[in-house]
């Protein structure tokens, strides 16, 4: 690959995670970082990652210099791990966004407290019906909801940008699905804070995004 004066960065990324991910890189005013998102559906089919992820690496990495993979082990058992490995990637840490949103000691602390616990994000709240309710059938066989969320006590909505319009629907599926509710504002914890120690790895000395931005 011919060198250039600044590395190609590509961000390959849970698509419930655009958002935030473009607001971090717009904070830190990156030009040359290039955000890519696979479809949100692999959230409830988290075996089909691994292959989804290696089949864009593979291109990309004839591409990009540096390639941050903008996904937790969310659910693979460990086998995404070898595939980010295999080219050279970087991934997000943790097991799940919930942990990296909520940081890992935070989230630690959470999951021992009530192990019995549904976490949402602002996007899983924004799009509680198809993502989550028509995701897992859950308007075709309402019969499937203690199945599905039966050893369930609560609901924690872990807030990224919160507006009282997030909150209560946040409350409303807490409801929808028979669980106490709770809400945590986390902000994008350790989403920004890996991002930009990845940057920093990776030596970016990146043009100034325009002001206008």
């Amino acid at each position: 690959m011919p060198e250039t004066d600044t590395p190609r960065v590509l961000v390959l990324a849970c698509g419930a995670l655009a958002r935030e991910i473009l607001d971090v890189v717009a904070m830190n005013r990156w030009r040359h970082v290039t955000l890519e998102c696979l479809p949100v559906g692999l959230h409830n089919r988290p075996e089909q990652i691994p292959a989804a992820v290696e089949q864009r690496l593979a291109a990309a990495s004839q591409t990009y210099d540096r390639i941050l993979v903008g996904y937790a082990d969310c659910g693979t058992g460990g086998l995404l791990d070898p595939i980010v490995d295999r080219y050279g990637a970087t991934r997000l840490p943790g097991a799940h966004c919930y942990e990296f949103f909520a940081t890992s000691p935070r989230f630690a602390e959470l999951h021992e407290a009530e192990i019995g616990t549904l976490y949402l994000t602002d996007y899983l709240v924004k799009h509680f019906d198809r993502v989550v309710w028509r995701g897992l059938g859950l308007d075709r066989h309402p019969q499937l909801l203690d199945t599905y969320f039966g050893n369930y006590t609560r609901l924690v909505y872990l807030s990224q940008r919160p507006t009282p319009r997030l909150v209560n629907s946040a409350e409303a599926a807490a409801e929808r699905l028979g669980l106490r509710f709770e809400h945590i504002a986390t902000s994008y914890g350790d989403l920004e804070t890996s991002i930009a120690e990845f940057a920093a790895a990776a030596d970016l000395r990146l043009p100034q995004l325009a002001e206008s931005v």
